[in-house]
């Protein structure tokens, strides 16, 4: 009887020992699931919404200023998940996209009067200036049969600026794959790249006030991308001609076939990108970063300054300028002839500081896109601040001149304090 009871209880334990353990297994089940797809849809809402930051690196939202505009020709194609196949041997797709246009190739093919409307040539091929049946005006680029980009290069610039926007930014509104060709649509940049206003012979010579915002504007461009996107973004081919303005004489960040994502593909087997403007570190080590873009943006810096581009020996310039100057004062040697002296000596001194900074051999010793753009914004606050005081002097100056010639009775005592407030300087400088 004894012996009965105690297999019984073994029997008993058994059973339960057993029961924990598939119970166990059932939980741990059920949370992996729970935990896979909790991870499918943050994945999801991270590539839909992306933080977009409306003024520098102090505040964030979800849409930006760039983003609305003139109603695009072909609405009635964008959905909310836009299913974007490329035409091929294979017909894939390879992405959802947000708020992409799919043009018709016969609408572009008329607003560019049969593709005759050149306005310029890029590694990705040919760029038209393009009026649609809306009256919008675009530029359509195509990609060439023997481009060096290549249609991953033209995937790239779908994916990335599908999902990237920012007022320093060249927004895609949409894209063509039609008849074996691939075309980008863009807004249209009416006043060209920046290269084509320091170094082209019909254009005015760019004032040095504008040069600095430029040099803002790309700054906060690069710092969107860098600090703004959801992962970071590097460019890996800013210079002058990659730069373009707009209207108003503001500049935007343009051509991102080459551009990745630093934390998804950080490492390329080729080094891509343009020479002069190549990070040394980059080029020893095939690892791109934040810091190569920094390093092209110091580059740009001294474009800005001297007038010339790494091709007419800028680097070698700057090194004899920075032995000059002893990496801090004295850099007005190199400056661009063509603005027969019209700068300010210490805003110049502190960008090219700036600049040599940018260009440090060392990667870690570079600053950050963030600390650019707070040391151009002082310079350009400074300036701003400097150009109401003197407007104040003179004002008063002009009226204790009236003061000379009418008596005290005629002269309004709130003239002699009327200020012109500070918000109604122009932001950007003339030309």
């Amino acid at each position: 009887m004894k012996g009965v009871k105690e297999g019984l209880i073994i029997g008993i334990s058994i059973g339960v020992v057993i029961g924990v353990v598939l119970a166990g297994l059932a939980l741990f089940c059920v949370r992996y699931r729970r935990r896979r797809s909790q991870i499918g849809n943050s994945s999801s809402r991270r590539a839909a919404t992306i933080p977009i930051r409306t003024n520098g690196a102090d505040s964030c939202t979800i849409l930006s200023d760039s983003t609305t505009g003139q109603d695009s020709p072909r609405r009635s194609e964008v959905s909310n998940s836009l299913s974007l196949w490329i035409d091929g041997p294979k017909r894939r797709n390879i992405s959802s996209v947000s708020g992409i246009l799919k043009y018709p190739y016969k609408d572009l093919q008329k607003a560019t009067h049969n593709f005759t409307t050149l306005i310029g040539q890029g590694a990705f091929g040919p760029v038209y200036k393009a009026q649609m049946s809306t009256g919008e005006t675009v530029a359509v680029k195509v990609l060439a049969n023997d481009s060096r980009q290549g249609e991953k290069e033209f995937h790239t610039e779908v994916l990335l600026l599908g999902r990237l926007h920012h007022r320093n930014l060249v927004n895609l509104v949409g894209y063509c794959s039609e008849k074996g060709q691939r075309m980008l649509v863009y807004v249209y940049m009416s006043n060209g790249s920046l290269a084509s206003h320091l170094y082209g012979e019909k254009n005015r010579t760019v004032s040095w006030d504008l040069r600095v915002v430029i040099a803002l504007d790309v700054a906060r461009g690069l710092e969107y991308l860098h600090d703004g996107a959801v992962p970071p973004v590097v460019h890996r081919d800013i210079k002058s001609s990659n730069i373009l303005l707009d209207q108003s004489m503001r500049a935007r960040v343009a051509d991102f076939g080459l551009s990745r994502e630093e934390v998804v593909d950080q490492h390329g087997s080729n080094v891509r990108g343009t020479f002069g403007y190549l990070d040394p570190e980059y080029i020893s080590t095939r690892a791109f970063t934040k810091k190569s873009d920094v390093y092209s943006f110091g580059v740009l810096l001294f474009e800005l300054i001297a007038g010339r581009n790494p091709q007419q020996g800028l680097m070698e310039y700057v090194e004899l300028g920075a032995m000059n100057a002893e990496g801090k004062g004295g850099w007005e040697e190199i400056v661009d002839s063509r603005l027969e002296g019209k700068f300010n000596a210490k805003e110049l001194n502190e960008i090219a500081s700036l600049g040599y900074k940018c260009i440090n051999s060392v990667s870690r010793k570079r600053p950050s896109m963030r600390d650019i753009v707070q040391v151009v914004s002082r310079i350009v606050k400074l300036r701003h601040s400097r150009k109401h005081h003197n407007q104040s002097i003179s004002s008063a100056e002009d009226v204790a001149f009236d003061v000379d010639g009418q008596s005290d009775s005629q002269i309004p005592i709130t003239d002699l304090h009327r200020e012109d407030s500070v918000d109604s300087i122009p932001d950007t400088p003339q030309v």
